[in-house]
Order: structure tokens, then C-alpha cells, then sequence
């Protein structure tokens, strides 16, 4: 959704509660139903909306899927269909999560509720039909923090295990210092405005450094962390903090694969063409599939065996050695006397 003034008029005038499951446009091929789920201490349940592929008995992988909106605006209405897709894609069970925003909630409320999202789906492969050892978190924009920050939590607290991240134009640093941050102060549907009081609101007053699960760039170590895709939009402020996410990633040994979609905006609205909007769809879904179902890695060749070293006796002259007895020169007819080559 394009924010024309400023986030917190746009809280004002686009909240709203979400719609019954039924009211959804329907996906063809997709089912959906909703479950509440215990939140962290103290706080409320966390509504999640579940979307399976119809007709596979089989356990599938599983995706946390976290809607964007600048910590304070987007709910799992605005990704329904994107969600649904991506359990067809994909062939997995997508769970989308609504989470608690910005301003009320400030952090870390947003990203508790997601981490308990998270420990529930990964607590419950019986009754989602899931397979427990291919778990992963999905998120864009804003969303895509969130899924980075679990991903920090999840090697910090030991698990859940998961099998791969997926961030689309994720917003990782408040710092706002990069070079694409600083150039893109008025572009379409993101800007430096918008992201300077996205980070304010999200954040809160507060004293002391922000945490890294707030905001994933301040993390000094990124090794451990599962395999990732990462994409960014040429003409996005938050595409020089993604590149240079995905670069760490790489030098922390990390499998990443980053890509770079020059002429498209934040989030890839416009100016693509709709043929370029879609090929960019399709190669996020491919990814997401890719990523929920890792090809085996290829055994090692078996080195060959050493060829046999050669007997040491073998290198010893073995030719026949003439027969000191006999004289050199032609050897005599039978019927022959002695000749001047034999004579002495």
C-alpha cells in the first residue's frame, strides 16, 4: 500500500479488523483455516491463518510467512493470496501470522509474537501435516526483518531448527546510512522520510543500542544461520543494506543467493512492466520452493586407488648376463674348425 503523508496518518485511516476466513477470495487448489495460539508471557493469543495445498496427504515443508507494512501497517489480509500461492508453489504449508504493530506495540512485541508463532508451528508437525526437519521463515519488507530477527533468535536460543530464510527487500538497519539511503529520499512507495519514522515508531523511546534482533544489520556475527535468499529493488533505499546483508552472509559462510532487480521500486511496484512483475513473482516462488526442497548434495567422488608402487627388487637390472665361459664372436658350425674370430 503506497503511503502518500505519513505513517502515522496512514495507521489512522487504513487499520481495520481482518476479515472472516469465509469473506477471502478463494485460490483455487489452496485451502485456509485460522487457529489462535498461546503469544508470549503476559501478552494475547496470536491468530495464525494456515494454507495447505489441497489433495497431498503427504508431510510437507513449512513456512512462517510475515507480512510487511513498516512494523505498523499490512495484516495477513494483505498477503492472502500471496500466501496461498506460495503453499501451491511451493508445495508446503504456509503459516501466516498476525502480529501485534507499531505504535502500540513497539518492539519487541511484534517479533514475540512471531517467535511464538514459530515455536507453535514447529511444536505441531502432526496436526499441520508438516515435516519437522524442513522448517523456514518468510517475510518482506518490514516482514523481512521480523523473519531475519527469528532466525538470530533461533540460533541464540538453540532452535527451532530451520532449513532456510527468505527475505524479499527486507529493511535491516536503522542506522540509514547507506549510499541507496541516502540517494532515494523521495522515491515511490519507500523513502528515507518514511523509513526514518517506520524505525521511530517500531522502535519506540528508548535508551541504550538497539538490539541486533531488532534490527538484524547490527549483528556482528552471522555464521550458523540457515541458507537464505535474498532480493532487492535497484531503485529501493533498502536495497545497498540488503546487498550488503547478503554479502555477509556469504563471508560468514553462509549459503545465500541475492539478487538484484535493477528499474523496480521497493517491493517491485513499478515502473516494471507486468510481464517484469511477473517473472520477479515467479522467481521468488521458485526460490521458495528451491529453498523448502534443497537438492541432496552430491556424494564425493571415491578417490581413485593409488596405483601400486613397484617392487624395489624389480628395478634391478634382470636382463641375462652373458656367460663368462664363452668367448665373443660368432659361434662355430658343428661341422666347423676353429676360425680366426675364436682363435686366442
Amino acid at each position: 500500500m503506497p503511503v502518500t503523508g505519513s505513517l502515522a496518518e496512514a495507521v489512522a485511516e487504513h487499520r481495520g479488523a481482518l476479515l472472516p476466513v469465509g469473506d477471502l477470495p478463494a485460490v483455487p487448489g489452496a485451502s485456509v483455516r485460522e487457529v489462535t495460539v498461546p503469544g508470549p508471557p503476559g501478552a494475547p493469543r496470536v491468530l495464525l491463518r494456515v494454507y495447505r495445498p489441497d489433495g497431498i496427504g503427504d508431510a510437507l515443508p513449512s513456512v512462517l510467512w510475515v507480512h510487511g507494512g513498516g512494523f505498523c501497517l499490512g495484516n495477513v489480509d494483505s498477503v492472502h493470496t500471496g500466501a496461498a500461492q506460495a503453499a501451491l508453489a511451493a508445495r508446503a504449508v504456509v503459516v501466516a501470522v498476525s502480529y501485534r504493530l507499531a505504535p502500540e506495540h513497539p518492539f519487541p512485541a511484534g517479533l514475540d509474537d512471531c517467535w511464538a508463532a514459530l515455536e507453535w508451528v514447529a511444536g505441531h508437525p502432526g496436526e499441520l501435516g508438516a515435516d519437522p526437519s524442513r522448517l523456514a521463515v518468510a517475510g518482506a519488507s518490514s516482514g523481512g526483518c521480523l523473519a531475519a530477527g527469528l532466525t538470530l533468535l533461533a540460533r541464540e536460543r538453540g532452535g527451532p531448527a530451520l532449513c532456510f530464510q527468505h527475505l524479499s527487500t527486507p529493511v535491516l538497519d536503522d542506522r540509514l546510512t547507506t549510499g541507496s539511503m541516502t540517494a532515494f529520499t523521495d522515491t515511490p512507495i519507500w523513502n528515507r522520510r518514511l523509513a526514518e519514522e517506520s524505525w521511530s515508531l517500531y522502535l519506540g523511546p528508548r535508551s541504550g543500542p538497539v538490539p541486533e534482533h531488532a534490527a538484524p544489520a547490527r549483528a556482528e556475527d552471522l555464521s550458523g544461520l540457515p541458507p537464505a535468499f535474498l532480493s532487492t529493488a535497484g531503485l529501493d533505499p533498502l536495497r545497498d543494506e540488503g546487498l550488503e546483508y547478503g554479502l555477509r552472509l556469504a563471508r560468514a559462510g553462509v549459503p545465500v543467493e541475492v539478487h538484484n532487480f535493477p528499474g523496480a521500486h521497493h517491493a517491485f511496484g513499478g515502473p516494471s512492466t507486468p510481464h517484469e512483475q511477473r517473472r520477479i513473482a515467479l522467481e521468488h516462488l521458485d526460490a521458495l520452493r528451491r529453498g523448502l526442497n534443497p537438492a541432496p548434495r552430491p556424494e564425493p567422488a571415491p578417490r581413485p586407488d593409488p596405483a601400486p608402487r613397484p617392487d624395489p627388487a624389480s628395478r634391478l637390472d634382470t636382463a641375462p648376463r652373458p656367460d663368462p665361459t664363452r668367448r665373443f664372436g660368432p659361434t662355430p658350425r658343428p661341422d666347423a674348425g676353429p676360425s680366426a674370430a675364436t682363435a686366442v
